[in-house]
C-alpha cells in the first residue's frame, strides 16, 4: 500500500471518528441534557371587579396602559351612595340624641332615693340607656359601611402593572363582583419550562437557567420550584369518583412534560415581557450540593 493511500485512509478514519464523536455528543445533548424548547413566560393577572354595583361614569385608563398601585381605573356613579351616607349620618344623629336623652333619664333616676323612684324604674332606665347605646353603635356601623361603599365607587389598581383587554366603557352597568378588566402585575413575571420527566433528575432547586426568546434575546434566572401534579388524560375520574380506565393502551409512550417554575434574575432592558411568550430553557449550572432538594 502506497504512502498516499495510507494517508487517505487515516484521514478518512479520523473524519469518521470525529463525525461519530460529534454525532454522539449532539445526541447526548439533545436527549439527555436538561433543556426544553417548551418554555412559556407567565405572570400574575389580577382580575378587577367593583365592590359595589352601579353605572360606570368614568373609565380612567386605556387598553394596555401602564398603571401604578392605587391609580384610578374606573368610577361607579356615586350619587346613590352619597345619599346613603347622608341617611346614615342622620340616623346616627337621631340615635345619639335618643341615647343622650335616655342616659340623662337614667342618671336622674339614679340620683333619686327609693321614696321617689322605685328600684325597678331605675333598672328600666339603665336598660333603656343600654339599648339606646346599642342602637347608636349600630347606626355608627351603618355609617361606616355607607362611607366604605362610597369610597369603593372609585375602583383602584391593586398592583403596579398593565391594563389588558379593557372591555368596560362609560355607561355600562357594573355589578358587584363581576370582572370588568384585568391588570398584569409587572413584578410577577416568571417562566414555566415544561421538561420531560426523563430529565427532571438532572435539575435541582436554584440551578442557574438560561432562557432564549424567539427573537434571540437571552434572559437569566434560577429554578424556583417543581410542579407536583399534572393531569392524567388517560385516566379521568368518573361520575362515581372512581378511576375511569381507558380500555386501549398506546404502546408508544411519550415522556410526560412537567412544569418547572423559573424565577427571572436578569432581563435585558430591550426585552418587552408579555405573558404567553415562548422561549428555549436550558439549565446551565447544576448545583449537585442541593441534591436533597431534588423532586421525588
Amino acid at each position: 500500500m502506497s504512502r498516499q493511500s495510507i494517508i487517505s485512509f487515516v484521514a478518512t478514519l479520523i473524519v469518521l471518528l470525529l463525525a461519530i464523536w460529534l454525532g454522539q455528543k449532539l445526541w447526548f445533548n439533545y436527549m439527555e441534557s436538561p433543556w426544553t424548547r417548551d418554555g412559556r413566560v407567565r405572570a400574575d393577572i389580577v382580575t378587577v371587579a367593583p365592590d359595589v354595583s352601579g353605572l360606570v361614569v368614568e373609565v380612567a385608563v386605556k387598553d394596555n396602559q401602564e398603571v401604578k398601585k392605587g391609580d384610578l381605573l374606573m368610577r361607579i356613579d356615586p350619587d346613590r351612595y352619597e345619599l346613603a351616607v347622608k341617611q346614615a349620618k342622620a340616623l346616627v344623629a337621631a340615635r345619639k340624641a335618643a341615647l343622650d336623652r335616655r342616659q340623662d333619664n337614667a342618671n336622674r333616676r339614679a340620683a333619686l332615693n327609693d321614696r321617689v323612684v322605685s328600684r325597678e324604674d331605675r333598672e328600666d332606665a339603665v336598660n333603656d340607656a343600654g339599648e339606646a347605646r346599642g342602637l347608636y353603635q349600630q347606626a355608627q356601623a351603618m355609617l361606616a359601611e355607607a362611607e366604605l361603599n362610597l369610597k369603593r365607587t372609585a375602583v383602584l389598581s391593586p398592583v403596579d402593572g398593565y391594563v389588558t383587554n379593557r372591555m368596560v366603557h362609560p355607561g355600562d352597568y357594573a355589578r358587584a363582583g363581576d370582572r370588568q378588566l384585568a391588570v398584569v402585575d409587572r413584578h410577577s413575571f416568571w417562566v414555566y419550562g415544561y421538561f420531560e420527566e426523563t430529565k427532571l433528575q438532572k435539575i435541582r432547586l436554584n440551578d442557574q437557567v438560561q432562557m432564549r426568546l424567539m427573537d434571540g434575546q437571552v434572559m437569566k434566572g434560577h429554578v424556583h420550584s417543581f410542579a407536583r401534579a399534572i393531569y392524567d388524560r388517560d385516566n379521568p375520574e368518573s361520575r362515581d369518583l372512581i378511576a375511569d380506565v381507558n380500555p386501549t393502551f398506546n404502546w408508544v409512550r411519550l415522556a410526560q412534560r412537567v412544569p418547572v417554575r423559573i424565577s427571572l434574575d436578569e432581563v435585558p432592558q430591550s426585552v418587552m415581557l408579555s405573558a404567553g411568550l415562548t422561549c428555549t430553557v436550558t439549565v446551565i449550572e447544576p448545583r449537585l450540593q442541593q441534591s436533597e432538594a431534588a423532586p421525588q
